[in-house]
């Protein structure tokens, strides 16, 4: 079913005052980001990327050190992907690293290095979608192709009092069409930026500041004092408590530490210890063994509790224990979970990517080694 332009897209001279207001108020407010001062469709890539759920303010070191270590396409498509993920540690969301890497061996593979000027060719490489392939595009090259992301589909919402959630499809649709209304012909990338800072600054999702905004006189749930209720809320995510057990083993001062699969589900190619769900009433010492058992096929012996860390994870919310145990064997059976496994004194596996859970793991290990303790049996 074709969408009905409900709320209707804007007239001419909406479109044309509407344009000149952004411009003005991004040439004289936007924030001043590295990735801001250049033409290179690479480094704009590689921060289109990295700003997937991530905040700007928090991109900006991992950016620059990325780019310095990773010029270019070249560079990138010709490094390991372990370096990759070295340099992505703490941004979270891996499986991007992953995507990045293999698209950039793509693109020097299969077009020396550059961009092609098309979003549907760019679409067809790992990780691009129909927005970062117009961002990309309009901001390096100035090709006039509109963009919608989380910031800019807010702004859309109250500026025409959508009336009904962002993530529906019908809407979805409308929200490209709008983008594509608003577009200029010159400068889109500039436009397209402007956008999507004012709602990154101005059009918040609490507490928008409708005082700085410079198209506030325009926007529909502002003259209607209803600027609260849009965008009209989605049905609220449900978050499941998770209980896990994390088991540090150690062979004298070595410690086992497991590779995950490039086909994880969660965390891809990253390094962790041993970990897993709790059974339904299952005392933690138990877990413990199970665990290693399941996952490396030895048998261990917990000794203590190094203690708990808490983290979220999409829908969930995992309460992790660390036990630490003594090997009784060091052959190690891997489950298909994992790809590769490791014995290594500490200050060895701190040069390996961990998940970031894991690293916080890794200091509760700091001050070992603690004094021997017989082990726990459970009764």
């Amino acid at each position: 079913m074709s969408l009905v332009c409900y709320p209707q897209l804007p007239s001419d001279t909406f479109v044309t005052r509407f344009r000149c207001l952004l411009k003005r108020w991004f040439m004289r407010y936007h924030r001043d980001f590295p990735w801001r001062g250049t033409r290179d469709p690479y480094a704009i890539w590689v921060s289109e990327i990295m700003l997937q759920q991530t905040r700007a303010t928090t991109v900006v070191p991992y950016y620059q050190r990325f780019l310095r270590r990773f010029p270019n396409v070249q560079a990138l498509a010709q490094a390991r992907v372990e370096e990759v993920l070295q340099l992505w540690q703490g941004l979270g969301y891996y499986r991007r690293a992953l995507a990045l890497h293999e698209a950039a061996r793509i693109l020097w593979r299969e077009y020396g290095g550059q961009f092609p000027r098309h979003p549907d060719l760019l679409q067809r490489l790992p990780g691009i979608g129909r927005y970062t392939a117009h961002a990309v595009l309009s901001q390096a090259f100035d090709l006039p192709w509109p963009v919608v992301e989380a910031n800019s589909a807010r702004v859309y919402a109250r500026l025409f009092a959508c009336p009904e959630p962002l993530t529906s499809s019908r809407v979805q649709r409308w929200l490209w069409q709008v983008a594509k209304r608003l577009l200029p012909s010159r400068w889109p990338g500039l436009f397209n930026q402007a956008v999507m800072e004012l709602g990154a600054t101005v059009c918040l999702p609490q507490q928008p500041r409708c005082d700085q905004c410079p198209v506030a006189t325009r926007c529909q749930a502002y003259r209607q004092r209803r600027v609260a209720d849009y965008p009209v809320p989605t049905s609220p995510r449900i978050i499941r408590e998770v209980a896990e057990v994390a088991v540090l083993i150690h062979d004298g001062n070595r410690w086992l530490a497991l590779q995950r699969a490039p086909d994880a589900d969660r965390w891809p190619c990253l390094w962790e210890f041993p970990h897993a769900e709790i059974a339904p009433r299952e005392p933690l010492v138990d877990a413990a063994r199970r665990i290693a058992q399941e996952l490396t096929s030895l048998c261990v012996a917990p000794s203590h509790c190094l203690g708990q860390i808490c983290f979220t994870v999409t829908r969930f919310r995992i309460h992790m224990t660390a036990w630490c145990a003594s090997a009784q064997d060091l052959e190690v059976a891997l489950s298909p979970l994992h790809q590769a496994a490791r014995w290594l004194p500490l200050r060895q596996l701190r040069r390996f990517a961990w998940s970031t859970p894991h690293r916080r793991l890794l200091t509760l290990l700091d001050n070992w080694p603690e004094p021997p303790r017989s082990p726990i049996t459970s009764t």
